[in-house]
């Protein structure tokens, strides 16, 4: 699918959302596979998503996820599967991101980086930061949430699905964009729904290790004859164009304590960073 095509196929979608789980993907059953890395973030203002553990204390996600306030907290998959919850502390976001905005129409980047109260289990295995993304390669998305479009129920679980990257698109930002090899976003097929904004995107199949982009939003198939949100394409913010400032937010992040932070658990004045209790 060339840019051109892409472009095209994208403007036509009438449905885009935040990318929220994976519709047409697998449960994930490996235990060194896509559990060690993929976590599920929630926010006391009922906000679902998921994330990425880049540290023992660090966890990459989507900034717009986070923007109804509140306290934030993570869930780990221990090697059995059963759910773990842990306390976030600080929430990062990134300094090009403009709240208010929807995912789509996001001038900045939509990352944030979330330090926990304290490391995560040893069965837990932080991902690499990976290089660029380029077309036509395979990747495969992680994440929490609808298995199914419209079925709530099928929501909080952790499942996985192999994409292939079809090239940039650019509204506000410039995001990439995977699809279903077979659907190739003009048919159903698989993709991001609600549930897997912030969810990895790692290079190659769900044991790599490097993580090549965070999953912002989705929008449903272009030729799809009822309208949907999820199948069709999902939008990736490719990590390597921000590794500068990962590695500077990470620093700050584990410098808590050391500089005073606003005494308050709502995004500051200057939208630099809050805490959350």
């Amino acid at each position: 699918m060339t840019s051109r095509v892409l472009a095209s196929a994208l403007a036509l979608c009438l449905a885009s959302a935040p990318a929220w789980a994976v519709v047409g993907g697998t449960p994930s059953r490996d235990v060194a596979g896509v559990r060690a890395s993929t976590l599920r973030v929630e926010t006391s203002q009922g906000e679902l998503c998921s994330g990425a553990v880049i540290a023992p204390e660090l966890v990459l996600t989507a900034a717009h996820c986070l923007m109804g306030g509140g306290s934030v907290s993570v869930t780990s998959l221990d090697p059995r599967f059963r759910a773990r919850r842990h306390v976030v502390l600080a929430v990062l976001p990134h300094p090009s991101f403009v709240p208010g905005t929807t995912p789509r129409t996001q001038p900045g980047a939509d990352l944030a980086l979330l330090r926990l109260s304290e490391p995560l289990p040893r069965d837990i295995e932080p991902l690499r930061l990976g290089g660029g993304l380029w077309q036509g390669e395979d990747v495969t998305m992680a994440g929490f949430g609808l298995g199914v479009e419209d079925d709530k129920k099928t929501a909080r679980r952790l499942r996985e699905v192999m994409l292939v990257n079809a090239g940039n698109y650019t509204t506000a930002n410039t995001v990439k964009v995977a699809v279903d090899r077979q659907g190739r976003g003009e048919a159903p097929g698989a993709g991001a729904c609600r549930g897997d904004s912030g969810g990895p995107i790692l290079r190659g199949g769900p044991s790599s290790r490097d993580l090549v982009g965070i999953v912002s939003w989705s929008s449903g198939p272009l030729n799809a004859s009822v309208r949907r949100i999820c199948g069709g394409f999902t939008a990736i913010t490719p990590i390597n164009e921000h590794r500068g400032w990962i590695n500077q937010a990470s620093a700050r992040l584990m410098a808590y304590g050391q500089e005073e932070p606003p005494d308050t658990a709502q995004p500051s004045a200057s939208y630099s960073w809050w805490f959350s209790r």
